[in-house]
């Protein structure tokens, strides 16, 4: 199985358009949204985790070019400064994802990468600056 995380901007003519529905149903693919911004006759972003057989995830984002959908490699990700955490845990309820994680026995905070949509919430609410967005 292939993954892909990919940031979707779609023009404001595809928007009305059942896109993800011909990737899941033609193309074998299961997608999971991590975000999404679509409105109505306006451009429209999605992020999205796209998983499948390799050759179905090319031939799903080619679908998606073709279509005239931008695509590109989610390029950010949340770096977790360990040794600058205290496990005051002020991340783990914000998380969505909860790809922050508090162990009930110790009490200490760790970071599940696989989780992580990188939302940024996390960023703004440590106090110790843990945690950074990194490109």
């Amino acid at each position: 199985m292939t993954k892909k995380r990919l940031v979707l901007s779609f023009p404001a003519t595809l928007v009305d358009q059942p896109i993800v529905y011909h990737l899941v149903k033609d193309y074998d693919l299961m997608v999971n949204i991590l975000r999404g911004a679509v409105t109505p006759k306006q451009p429209g972003k999605l992020v999205v985790e796209i998983y499948g057989k390799k050759k179905c995830v090319e031939d799903g984002i080619n679908y998606l070019s073709g279509l005239g959908v931008e695509l590109q490699p989610l390029a950010q990700d949340i770096k977790w400064h360990e040794e600058k955490c205290v496990s005051c845990t002020a991340c783990v309820p914000i998380c969505p994802t909860k790809a922050r994680i508090v162990n009930r026995e110790t009490m200490e905070v760790s970071h599940d990468k696989e989780r992580c949509i990188a939302c940024e919430l996390c960023i703004s609410v440590c106090p110790y600056g843990a945690l950074e967005i990194q490109f």
